[in-house]
């Protein structure tokens, strides 16, 4: 007997007793993206691994370490999107987006090569949304304010905000300046994987995880001083927004990001009740990428939610979405009952095509159909035998109540109807 293939490590099957609550999900978020005027666009998985060399950092920990990159056979380096703004900002610039004022979200998975653990995954899903040709931090506070009314929609509450500003490139060269002088400072004290990003990434040593380096960063420099003076109006204006819409916020001055493409307004929303694995939605501003990729200057912000974080969120929550159960559930015994039930099934969906109907399949006794009806979950169970055959009846038990009634095959469609509207 061979051996049994199975799925890729850190590359999950979401199953079907899921896929209900994450359609669910799914669906509220489109709700509230278009009720703020955002377009949905559909970029590819593979993209030139330059892009995200020249967009991420190839000092980063996802270029070195995480990307899935491989040649194709015209010797081509491609590699399976980690992230998703890169390819938005590629797909923007190729289609001439840039000339007006964008808002954009797409859905879809990522791959990182990571450690899988609860709400981190090699293929993962992310939700992003992207707006570009704003300059002001009124966008930067509708993007944040539209986090917000997604958390209320899904009826999520052990959520909050954390946000920082890393102002201009100026301004983060010359804190950046003042960062290495500290740390160098205290450099015996630095774990093995901030003295490396000490040469390539000092601000990313603020974001360390590492419990033995908290008290150092703690008392590190913090960017917020240092701040130019567009920056800092920028970023007091948007408090000022978020006061006033009585969205809570800390201000995190070690919250700097993963990625190297971002500049001013940072934000993320974070959770206790995930674990390490706490942060659930981040963004920023990147204004410098397009440049960077080889576009004319301009501005741009998004954020990402992490789908798999979000429905784990939920869960623990208990604030899952209820998942819709279907209506009818047509059992049918004999054969000739079996091959009409079809057709009757048919007749009912051109009938009310919003009717989730499951019509039994495979044959089997009487009990046992009754009891996959019962499963079901099924709000009404049709039973069709040769007795109601001969008469054109069908029999019609509510399975809440136990009510069981008969009724002509040309009245079921008006009454299932009536029944449905009548219990909204």
């Amino acid at each position: 007997m061979a051996e049994i293939i199975r799925s890729v490590r850190g590359m999950n099957d979401i199953l079907p007793e899921m896929t209900p609550y994450w359609q669910s999900v799914e669906t509220s978020l489109k709700k509230v993206l278009d009720g703020y005027g955002y377009q949905e666009i559909r970029l590819p998985i593979l993209e030139k691994t330059e892009l995200f060399k020249r967009s991420i950092g190839e000092v980063t920990d996802i270029v070195e370490k995480e990307m899935y990159t491989f040649d194709d056979r015209n010797g081509d380096s491609l590699t399976l999107r980690p992230e998703g703004t890169a390819g938005c900002v590629r797909a923007a610039m190729e289609h001439g987006m840039f000339q007006q004022q964008q808002r954009l979200w797409y859905m879809g998975p990522m791959f990182r090569h990571e450690r899988p653990q609860k709400g981190r995954y090699r293929q993962f899903h992310q939700l992003g949304v992207e707006a570009y040709g704003f300059s002001g931090p009124d966008i930067d506070a509708e993007m944040i304010l539209l986090t917000a009314r997604l958390w209320k929609t899904l009826g999520l509450k052990d959520i909050s905000l954390q946000i920082n500003s890393l102002g201009s490139t100026d301004a983060r060269l010359n804190y950046r300046e003042k960062l290495v002088e500290y740390y160098q400072d205290n450099y015996s004290q630095l774990d093995e994987d901030s003295q490396r990003r000490l040469v390539s990434n000092p601000l990313r040593i603020l974001d360390s995880k590492n419990p033995a380096m908290q008290a150092l960063n703690d008392a590190a420099p913090k960017l917020i001083d240092y701040l130019d003076a567009e920056s800092a109006g920028h970023f007091e204006q948007l408090c000022t927004t978020l006061r006033a819409a009585g969205i809570a916020f800390e201000i995190n001055p070690r919250l700097v990001r993963g990625l190297d493409y971002y500049g001013k307004t940072v934000f993320e929303w974070v959770t206790n009740q995930l674990g390490a694995q706490g942060t659930v939605c981040a963004g920023g501003r990147y204004d410098g990428l397009i440049e960077q990729l080889g576009g004319k200057e301009s501005t741009a912000i998004g954020f990402a939610i992490g789908l798999e974080r979000l429905i784990a969120l939920l869960e623990a929550g208990g604030a899952l979405p209820e998942t819709v159960s279907p209506d009818v559930y047509l059992v049918a015994v004999g054969e000739a009952a079996a091959a009409q039930s079809l057709l009757l099934a048919e007749s009912l969906r051109d009938q009310l095509p919003q009717l989730r109907l499951i019509s039994h399949c495979g044959g089997g006794s009487f009990k046992s159909q009754f009891k996959r009806a019962d499963r079901s979950g099924a709000r009404w169970t049709l039973i069709l035998g040769e007795e109601e055959m001969a008469q054109q009846i069908i029999g019609v038990k509510t399975m809440a109540t136990g009510e069981q009634q008969t009724l002509p095959w040309s009245e079921l469609a008006t009454f299932l109807s009536e029944s449905k509207l009548n219990n909204r």
